[in-house]
Order: C-alpha cells, then sequence, then structure tokens
C-alpha cells in the first residue's frame, strides 16, 4: 500500500504545478482557470464522504481499483486536452473519484491495531510526502521539453494504472474487520485457540458480504451510503471535526502568502522560498519516521501528543508572524515540518477512535472533505487578512489555532476516555 500511494502523490505532483501554465497556453484567461480550479475543489468536498462510505460498502479493493483507474482516464485526457473544454472535462473524473490515499488509510486502519495505527498512518504520510518532494522536480525537468506537459500527463496516467496492477495483486483475504480484531486481540491474554480456528471462517463470511455488496442494486447502495453519512452527522464527532477544520485553515494560512510575505518582509527571491518549502517537505518524512518513537514515549495518548503538537503549532506560526529575521523564518518552519505532520497523524487516529463504531471509510472521507472547506475557505481569509498586512493571514491562523486548542481542553474529558478504552485493551 505504500509503493502505490508513493507513486500516486508522484505521479500528481509532476502534473499539478504545470497545469495553470497549460491552460494559460490554450487560451484562457486567469478567471476561467480559476474557476476550473474552484469546481474540482468543490468536486473534491462532496465526493470524498459519498466515495469513503461507498466503500465501506463495496469493499476497499473494487473501490480502490475504481478509483485509480477512474483518475488515470482522468489524467489521460489531461494528455489529450488541446482545448480549454477537454482540459475542463478531463478534471471532471479526478475531481470526483481521486481519493486513493483516504481508501489507502482506510485499508490501514481495517489491518492494524488502535496501538499501531499512529505509526503506521505516520509512515504512509512519510512515503506520501516522499512523493511531493520528487514529482515537481522530475515534472519541471520534463516540462522543459516539446509537449513535456503532454508526455508528463502520460506518465502520470501510466503511473495510475500500474499501481491499479499493484492493487490488485495485493493479498485481499487480509482485507477484513475480524483481521483488525485479530492483530489487537494478538496483544491480549484472552485470545483463545478457537478464535485463531473461528478466523479464516469470519474472513470468508466478510468477503462474502463485501462481493455481494458490490453486485447490489446502485439504488441500494446510494441508500446505504446516505443512511451512513447520516449517522455520521448525528454522531458525536462534532467537535472532532472542528478542530480539523480550524487547525487545516490555520495552517493554509500560514502556507498561503508564504512566498510573497518573505519577499515583501525579508526582501528574499521566490526561489529561497521554494528550497525552504522542500526542506520543510523533506524534515515532514523523517517525523513520519520519528513518530513511533514519539507515540510510545506518550504512552500511544492519542489527544495528550495531538493538543501538544497543536499547541506547538501555535508558538511555531506566532514566531514566523513576529519574526525579524529570516533565520527565525527558518527555525519555525524547521519545527512546523515536525508539529504539523505529527498533528495531521494524530487528529486522524482521534478520528477513528471517538468514531468507534462508524466504519473507517465513511469517516476518514467526512475528514477529507472537512479539509476541502477549509481550502476553500482559506484564500478567502487570506485575501482579507493580506488588506491589512503580509503578517495578516498567519497572525488569523493563530488565533484559530488557539480556538482549536481550547476547544480540545474542553473536550478533555471525552477524549482522555477514549485513550484510557484504547491502553485498556492493549
Amino acid at each position: 500500500l505504500f509503493l502505490p500511494s508513493l507513486q500516486d502523490l508522484f505521479g500528481v505532483s509532476m502534473v499539478v504545478p504545470l497545469m495553470n501554465l497549460h491552460i494559460k497556453s490554450l487560451g484562457a484567461s486567469h478567471t476561467v482557470a480559476g474557476i476550473i480550479g474552484s469546481l474540482y475543489g468543490i468536486m473534491q468536498l462532496f465526493s470524498s464522504t459519498l466515495v469513503g462510505c461507498w466503500s465501506d460498502i463495496v469493499g476497499r479493493q473494487y473501490s480502490l481499483l475504481a478509483c485509480i483507474l477512474l483518475s488515470a482516464l482522468g489524467y489521460f485526457l489531461l494528455g489529450n486536452s488541446t482545448t480549454v473544454f477537454l482540459f475542463a472535462i478531463s478534471r471532471v473524473p479526478v475531481g470526483i473519484f481521486k481519493h486513493t490515499l483516504s481508501i489507502s488509510k482506510a485499508l490501514l486502519s481495517d489491518l492494524v491495531s488502535e496501538r499501531d495505527r499512529p505509526l503506521v498512518m505516520g509512515h504512509f504520510n512519510a512515503a506520501s510526502s516522499v512523493g511531493f518532494i520528487l514529482g515537481p522536480v522530475v515534472g519541471g525537468y520534463l516540462a522543459e521539453f516539446n509537449g513535456g506537459f503532454y508526455q508528463t500527463s502520460f506518465i502520470c496516467a501510466s503511473i495510475f494504472l500500474l499501481n491499479g496492477g499493484l492493487v490488485w495483486m495485493l493479498p485481499w483475504s487480509e482485507e477484513t474487520t475480524s483481521n483488525r480484531d485479530h492483530y489487537q486481540d494478538k496483544g491480549t491474554n484472552s485470545f483463545s485457540t478457537k478464535s485463531n480456528h473461528d478466523l479464516p471462517l469470519k474472513s470468508a463470511t466478510s468477503r462474502a458480504v463485501t462481493n455481494s455488496s458490490f453486485f447490489q442494486s446502485p439504488w441500494i447502495q446510494v441508500a446505504t451510503v446516505l443512511k451512513k453519512i447520516k449517522g455520521i452527522a448525528c454522531s458525536n464527532l462534532w467537535d472532532v471535526l472542528l478542530v480539523r477544520f480550524l487547525m487545516s485553515v490555520a495552517i493554509l494560512l500560514y502556507y498561503s502568502n508564504f512566498t510573497l510575505a518573505l519577499e515583501e518582509r525579508f526582501g528574499v527571491k521566490p526561489l529561497f522560498a521554494g528550497y525552504l518549502m522542500s526542506y520543510s517537505s523533506a524534515l515532514g518524512v523523517l517525523a513520519g519516521c520519528l513518530l513511533g518513537p514519539i507515540t510510545r514515549l506518550y504512552r500511544h495518548d492519542t489527544y495528550r501528543l495531538l493538543l501538544h503538537s497543536s499547541t506547538f503549532t501555535c508558538v511555531l506560526i506566532l514566531l514566523y508572524a513576529s519574526a525579524l529575521s529570516i533565520w527565525m523564518v527558518i527555525l519555525s518552519s524547521t519545527f512546523l515540518a515536525f508539529s504539523t505532520t505529527i498533528g495531521r497523524t494524530c487528529i486522524i487516529d482521534l478520528e477513528l477512535s471517538v468514531g468507534g463504531n462508524e466504519a473507517s471509510g465513511t469517516l476518514l472521507g467526512v475528514g477529507q472533505s472537512v479539509t476541502s472547506v477549509g481550502r476553500i475557505i482559506a484564500p478567502l481569509l487570506s485575501g482579507i487578512a493580506q488588506e491589512f498586512s503580509p503578517c495578516g493571514p498567519p497572525s488569523l491562523a493563530v488565533g484559530l489555532a488557539l480556538v482549536a486548542i481550547v476547544i480540545m481542553n474542553v473536550n478533555k474529558q471525552k477524549y482522555r476516555s477514549h485513550g484510557s478504552v484504547k491502553l485498556k485493551n492493549q
């Protein structure tokens, strides 16, 4: 699962930085380019919850393969986009079905115990960051050639097809909730020989249900999806999702005018800002690899780790907003890479822990929708804040992060109760 996800992000990060240049070369105005970009974000907003819930119904294998193949179709059409209309059409299948990372995370949460989940998710995010580091470099190199964008798009589509082949060869007999229970029970003394004997029967039954679900009537699948989404809407997850939303917007505000603010405040060139962001991404990979020792240090208390990482993030953004020299910016960027990577992993783990009985695909889909709302709102807030000062967006980010920290403290008892249950099961 790590290798397909790494290849996935590697391919996407090759194409995405070149898309604005390509659509402008087709004769589109800045407004048209912005509208197409916004439509893609809106499609991602509404489709992430639906696709995540659909993966709970038909199974991870079919949903993941469908998302990979339809995303490959989108990038293949992008490689043939010689007009603005074709460019816009190519973004539709990608906007609706580009949720391979969310489904992969849901599958990982099915396969590992709650104790190991933050560690595995951290390594998964680290692999994702590697793709983002390498992809833009390769894409920028290919763009130097004649027709480089079309070649890059076809390479991206080919990578998705390769991912489809790798996913098809995965040992899908392990993809069941009963297997997850098996991994959790291995750490306890109550695991009996009988449960070992019954596990294959449970797995086979679960696979049979999943396979039959895939061939159900589409209307039945839609009704089931809506029922699951209603269950999430009526659950007690609102505060966790609000914390995720506030911290997502805060981090997006930090990066929203990063290059422009550094140029206005310290007179540094955009190239330096690019190097600094690549440096932060590389540190994010290291943070993902160090998540195991960190979670052990915190005795697998996800709430406390999230609270401390969010507080640290808030302090670092404040340091950046009030920085008097470029060295303070470098210092804040260095440690912010660690705190944001840890916080992103912990909020996913907390969602799955508090969600409890809800299906992991639906929970991760809803969380991704919340982040998508943040991506839509953050540019607007950033533009308004920049009217007052180049430090306006990060200053606003500090305020939002403080609100998130207050919410976590107010609901401390609920989070700690889930953490106690997790430790008791381990």
